[in-house]
């Protein structure tokens, strides 16, 4: 059972990556907002009824299947109705507001046309309020993102100490010790290459310098003081530089020059008989229906409007804030013990109750925190004029990278905060419920 619930999330996560950029790309941003937000609106219901429906309930049961096996034919649906109402409109540089009352108002004949039309005052008062939404979280969700990888990097630097004071194990210091350098040696590696990047101007450079001294003067203070380790250090300094690196980079290959192809070998490179099985695959992908070969061309044409920036910062916002409603109720209340539980609405904790409600409502959040991270990374391109400038076109915003400097230089004040009220605790919060021999 764990297997093809494992498997149908993994499909769920993966139509969601793909669909969106799709909307976006193909029909615009206001196809792509219209998209997401149908599909916020769509989870948000499916999890309202699990959330309010009882548990051993038949009716429960079959509502909720029914629901979870319709999602893959409402999902195609939805993306092929949202292209299909929201067209591009890139010669307007007006908002919504003005669009609905000066334009739309003079064009359609009836109130009802005005109202529930296409591009009418409801469309665009759902669609333009989705937009502000995302807009106005980019913040948080950039902050959260801070926060929740502090929590991880501190729980991380507790379970080390715990494992190396736990029976004075010389190995496990040696091996922390290996660990926590080769993650400085590679944050050391990315950061050379940021300084290779030819968009880092004046003011960028002398950011990222007070940003790394900051990063480097704070692990020090960390190890140094005895309030940190290694372990926690490294890791504070690889996610400064993380951030660093997203503001700058695409994670595209730098380009090369086209090199001539190799001269054919006078041996095959591998035996004869792995060749032949090789050429036999070959022929029978080619004798293939022509439908699994457009599915494949399809699957391959959707992964290239995704940006690789994208899919890391999600794949990493996903660990920490899951992580996050892990480590908070150990800290809190419960031990180390929560770390195996999930979060649930029958916690006598206050934190635990919140936790378990996102919990239940987190498709929905994933929709909101994906858009969001698209909007941004369309807007940063735009405002450092890579090739999206259809995202100010169409009356996007172009803000830059701002909130990712607001969010390095909070976390790193806020840990700075903690060494400074903290002391030198052997049993940290989250270990002193372990148990030792």
């Amino acid at each position: 059972m764990w297997f093809f619930r494992a498997l149908s999330s993994a499909i769920f996560l993966l139509s969601i990556i793909l669909s969106i950029p799709i909307a976006f790309d193909v029909g615009g941003r206001e196809c792509g907002l219209a998209f997401s937000l149908s599909l916020f609106y769509f989870y948000f219901f499916y999890s309202t009824i699990r959330l309010a429906t009882p548990d051993h309930s038949r009716i429960r049961w079959a509502i909720v299947q029914m629901i979870g096996m319709a999602q893959w034919i409402l999902l195609p649906g939805l993306l092929i109705w949202s292209m299909n109402r929201f067209a591009v409109d890139s010669n307007s540089s007006r908002d919504w507001v003005a669009r609905t009352f000066d334009v739309k108002r003079a064009q359609n004949a009836t109130v009802r046309e005005w109202i529930f039309g296409s591009g009418g005052l409801l469309e665009m008062l759902t669609v333009g309020t989705w937009d502000k939404l995302l807009r106005y979280s980019t913040p948080f969700f950039q902050l959260a993102e801070g926060f929740c990888s502090l929590l991880v990097i501190q729980a991380a630097g507790q379970i080390t100490r715990w494992l190396v004071n736990r029976g004075r194990s010389d190995t496990w210091m040696i091996g922390l010790l290996v660990l926590s350098a080769s993650i400085i040696s590679s944050s050391v590696y990315f950061l050379w290459r940021i300084t290779k990047f030819p968009e880092i101007g004046n003011v960028d450079a002398t950011l990222i310098g007070v940003t790394i001294t900051c990063a480097v003067f704070l692990c020090a203070w960390g190890i140094g003081s005895g309030r940190g380790n290694p372990v926690e250090s490294s890791l504070l300094f690889a996610y400064v530089v993380l951030c660093i690196y997203q503001i700058f980079t695409d994670y595209m290959p730098s380009a090369s020059e086209p090199t001539p192809p190799p001269a054919q070998p006078d041996f095959p490179p591998l035996p004869p008989i792995i060749m032949a099985s090789y050429s036999t695959l070959v022929y029978v992908l080619s004798t293939l229906p022509s439908a699994v070969h457009s599915g494949f061309t399809f699957l391959y044409a959707a992964f290239q409007t995704i940006t690789p920036s994208v899919i890391i910062s999600l794949a990493y916002r996903i660990f920490v804030f899951y992580a996050a409603t892990r480590i908070i109720p150990a800290v809190r209340e419960s031990g180390a013990r929560a770390l195996s539980q999930e979060p649930s609405l029958d916690d006598s904790d206050g934190a635990g109750k919140i936790l378990g409600l996102l919990s239940w409502f987190s498709p929905s959040i994933l929709v909101a925190v994906y858009t969001s991270l698209l909007m941004q990374h369309f807007s940063t391109t735009s405002a450092e004029g890579n090739g999206s400038e259809w995202w100010t076109m169409q009356g996007g915003d172009a803000g830059g990278n701002i909130w990712r400097w607001v969010n390095v230089a909070a976390t790193m004040a806020l840990y700075a905060l903690e060494l400074y009220l903290g002391k030198e605790d052997v049993d940290g919060s989250l270990t002193g419920h372990w148990k030792t021999d």
